[in-house]
């Protein structure tokens, strides 16, 4: 995998860094964590920059988020079924991300970054479901702020070590997962408390 994040960013740079995680949000199978770890090794090294790799990186991630919503207001569930298992998004996924909706609403679309396969499927539903554009942008972008910042700064403090993101990932990803749904429940409950009182 190494040997392939260093071909994407050696040949292509931060185009490539664009236009991969662009694909990987739309679906494609691409380790889109692990390409922001390397990143963020690329960046203690010295051969990137911080701030030019985050905005290649953000723009990449909300074009891939948009496209999935869009596609979700053109094209709906019916389409998302049978392409779906041609893009590694199962059935069960689909089912996990809409009981997700079902409990968090659109906050599903913050945290869906750090799950993958749902972050896959969570924008395509949101546009399925027609909600509104500016509450999508609203969860969907600050989302992928969060998410690009989370990985780029881990990857530049790791180092040499970034590999060992990926089993960190593997090993605490249910920790990880619900810990975030957590804070977002908070966040919710919060939001709401603050609307109530005005």
């Amino acid at each position: 995998m190494g040997h392939y994040l260093h071909y994407v960013i050696g040949h292509f740079g931060y185009i490539g860094i664009m236009i991969v995680l662009m694909l990987g949000i739309v679906g494609m199978p691409i380790p889109d964590e692990l390409l922001l770890t390397y990143i963020g090794y690329q960046i203690s090294t010295g051969f990137m920059s911080y701030p030019i790799a985050f905005a290649f990186s953000f723009i990449g991630a909300i074009t891939g988020i948009s496209i999935s919503y869009f596609l979700g207001v053109k094209l709906g569930l019916p389409f998302l079924r049978k392409v779906g298992p041609k893009i590694h998004i199962t059935d069960k996924r689909m089912e996990q991300t809409k009981t997700l909706f079902a409990k968090l609403g659109p906050s599903v679309l913050f945290i869906c970054y750090f799950i993958p396969g749902v972050r896959h499927v969570a924008a395509f539903l949101a546009g399925a479901n027609a909600y509104e554009w500016k509450k999508f942008t609203l969860y969907a972008y600050s989302g992928a702020f969060v998410w690009i910042f989370t990985f780029l700064t881990l990857g530049n403090y790791l180092g040499k070590n970034w590999m060992m993101m990926e089993q960190y990932m593997n090993k605490y990803r249910i920790f990880f997962i619900v810990v975030f749904i957590f804070l977002i429940c908070l966040l919710t409950f919060y939001w709401y408390d603050q609307q109530k009182k005005k």
